[in-house]
């Protein structure tokens, strides 16, 4: 994936990812309409689909709503690179299908730089600065869950195959 890099700092919780006043809605495409909305109101006017957060330190901190990684998927935000991610939002970005990387390095990456994440190769390389750098693995599992479209694909696809498996026995 490659995509132009947005970036903000240390700490952005999920009220500023998305605002409790849109959690009346659980529907994607609304939701998409308010991303990042408090901490850049025209964010979601200037990014385009595919582009790319990174982010300082404890990114998706405060609550645990899975809205947060729901509303940037939506958006096309196609991934948010950050050093350290708070723990819930970490497993609802992965159960929302939503890849995100640790990259101590995240502070190097400038707003606007276009950067290329690889996922096999375990690296995100800016290609603006010609710079490549390697990220915390991800597991196998959790890759997994963002190759399937989140945890519901996943299990979707599971029971499917489980069917098909049955069938034939």
């Amino acid at each position: 994936m490659q995509g132009r890099v947005w970036k903000f700092g240390d700490n952005i919780d999920t009220d500023l990812i998305i605002a409790a006043r849109y959690l009346n809605t659980s529907e994607p495409k609304e939701l998409a309409k308010h991303v990042m909305e408090d901490a850049d109101p025209a964010f979601v006017i200037k990014m385009q689909v595919g582009d790319i957060i990174v982010a300082g330190e404890n990114f998706g901190c405060g609550s645990s709503r899975e809205h947060a990684p729901i509303a940037l998927k939506a958006a096309g935000v196609n991934a948010v690179i950050a050093p350290t991610f708070a723990r819930i939002f970490y497993r609802n970005a992965f159960n929302m299908g939503l890849p995100i990387f640790e990259l101590r390095e995240a502070d190097e990456i400038n707003e606007g730089d276009t950067v290329k994440i690889d996922m096999d190769a375990g690296t995100v390389t800016n290609i603006t600065q010609s710079k490549s750098y390697k990220f915390v693995p991800i597991p196998e599992f959790m890759q997994e869950l963002v190759d399937a479209g989140g945890l519901i694909e996943f299990a979707k696809k599971e029971i499917a195959s489980k069917d098909k498996k049955d069938k034939m026995i």
